[in-house]
C-alpha cells in the first residue's frame, strides 16, 4: 500500500493551475525579485520558491513534496486545510529544502483538516542533514532521505504554528505525527508550535540536533513527544496535556530500539516541563526513558499518570546512576518506577527531587508560565495561539 501512495505519479496528477504555477516559478522569480504565490489549491511537487500569502486560505489536495533548493514561504495568518476525500495529504520538506512559516500569537498559522478529527491528515514532515544513529535513513512517510553530518543544519523556520488532527494512517505500520523531525539540525528555528487533537504522536524526533521551545501537544493519542535515533536537542518550555483516554505516554524516549548502545546517543537537555496525563488505567506511563536513551530534565512536574516517571533498560539506567544523565528539581505524582533498580526512587529522591505530589493549575506549572510566577492570562505564553 505504502508504495502505491507515495509513487511520483500520484503526485503528478494535480490540478492545471497547481502545475502552471509551481513550473513557472523560476522565470517569475528571475523577473521581479519575488517569490511568486501559491495557488488556491495545493499538491505536487516544489521545486523553486513558493509564498503562501499573510492571512489567506489554501487546500491541500495530496502530497506536497518540497525539494532542494526551494522555500516553502507561509506568511502570518495563513490556514491550510486538508481535503476529506480519502487520499493521502501531508507536507513534507526535503533534505536541502527548507519551511519559512513564521506567524504571530495574535495570527497563527494552522494546518488543519476538513474532517475534525484524529487522523484526518498527514501532518508535516521536515528531513534534514544531521546526525542520526541509524545512519542515512528513510522518511516513514514520503520515502525522503535524511541524516547527515552536519548539526548545524538549517531546515528553516516554525514559528506560532498550531498543527490539528494529524495522524493518518498510512499503512497497519505508519502513521502520521504532528511533525515528524527527520535529522533535523540545529540552524533550524522551532519556537511556539502545538499539536492538537492528532491520532499517532504530538512532536516526533528522528535524531538531529534541532532545539525547539514553547511547544504544546494535546490529546495525541500515541505519545506527546517521542524521541529516537539519536536526538541530542534542547527543549525549553514544554506542555502536554490528555483528557482523551487513548493517549499513551506523555514523552517515550528511546535511543536506538535495535541498538541502545547506538552512537550518537540520543541526550536531550529539557527545561521546565508541564506534563498532564489522562490518568489513564490502560496507558499507564507518563515519562517513559528506555532504549538506551540519556536525557537531561529540570524544573518539571509530570502528573496524571499511575507510573508517572518510568525508566528502563540498563545503558538508560546506569547513565542517570553514574550522572551522565540528570534529573534535577523534577516533582511527580507517584514514585519512580524503575525495571532494573538500577536508578530507584531513593536515588530520584536524594537528588533533591519530589514525589508523591498533588498538582493544581492554580499553582505554577513550571512549563506555562516563562517563571514569572502563578499561572494567570497576563504571563501564560500560550495565551491566544492554541487550542
Amino acid at each position: 500500500m505504502r508504495a502505491n501512495l507515495l509513487k511520483t505519479a500520484t503526485w503528478a496528477m494535480v490540478l492545471g493551475a497547481s502545475m502552471t504555477a509551481f513550473t513557472a516559478c523560476d522565470d517569475d522569480e528571475d523577473e521581479g525579485g519575488q517569490i511568486p504565490p501559491a495557488p488556491s489549491v495545493l499538491s505536487g511537487t516544489v521545486t523553486s520558491d513558493l509564498l503562501l500569502e499573510a492571512g489567506k486560505s489554501y487546500t491541500l489536495d495530496g502530497a506536497l513534496q518540497v525539494k532542494a533548493p526551494a522555500t516553502l514561504k507561509i506568511e502570518e495568518g495563513v490556514t491550510i486545510t486538508a481535503n476529506n476525500d480519502g487520499q493521502v495529504d501531508y507536507i513534507l520538506i526535503e533534505k536541502g529544502a527548507k519551511i519559512d512559516a513564521q506567524g504571530t500569537a495574535e495570527r497563527p498559522i494552522v494546518m488543519t483538516a476538513e474532517a475534525k478529527k484524529e487522523g484526518a491528515w498527514g501532518g508535516l514532515h521536515i528531513c534534514g542533514n544531521a546526525p542520526t544513529n541509524s545512519g542515512s535513513g528513510v522518511s516513514e512517510i514520503g520515502n525522503a532521505s535524511y541524516g547527515g553530518n552536519d548539526v548545524n543544519d538549517n531546515s528553516g523556520v516554525l514559528k506560532y504554528v498550531r498543527m490539528e488532527y494529524t495522524g493518518f494512517e498510512f499503512d497497519s505500520e505508519h502513521e502520521s505525527n504532528g511533525i515528524s523531525f527527520y535529522g533535523v539540525g540545529n540552524g533550524t528555528q522551532v519556537s511556539y508550535v502545538q499539536a492538537y487533537v492528532g491520532s499517532d504522536d504530538g512532536l516526533e524526533f528522528f535524531g538531529g540536533t534541532v532545539n525547539i521551545d514553547h511547544c504544546v501537544v494535546v490529546d495525541c493519542t500515541d505519545d506527546s513527544y517521542d524521541w529516537t535515533e539519536g536526538w541530542s536537542g534542547k527543549a525549553d518550555y514544554l506542555v502536554a496535556y490528555q483528557t482523551n483516554p487513548d493517549c499513551d505516554c506523555l514523552i517515550e524516549a528511546d535511543n536506538n530500539g535495535d541498538n541502545f548502545g547506538a552512537t550518537p546517543v540520543s541526550h536531550p537537555v529539557l527545561n521546565h516541563l508541564t506534563l498532564v496525563g489522562n490518568n489513564s488505567t490502560e496507558n499507564t506511563r507518563g515519562v517513559r526513558l528506555r532504549a538506551g536513551t540519556q536525557v537531561e530534565i529540570s524544573n518539571a512536574q509530570i502528573t496524571g499518570k499511575p507510573k508517572a516517571l518510568t525508566v528502563e533498560t540498563t545503558q538508560t539506567e546506569t547513565a542517570l546512576a553514574d550522572g551522565t544523565s540528570k534529573l534535577q528539581n523534577v516533582a511527580i505524582s507517584g514514585e519512580l518506577d524503575s525495571e532494573n533498580n538500577i536508578y530507584t526512587n531513593d536515588m530520584f529522591e536524594a537528588a533533591g527531587n519530589l514525589t508523591n505530589q498533588t498538582f493544581s493549575f492554580a499553582n505554577n506549572y513550571v512549563g506555562m508560565t516563562d517563571g514569572r510566577g502563578a499561572v494567570e492570562a497576563t504571563n501564560m505564553w500560550m495565551s491566544g495561539w492554541t487550542r
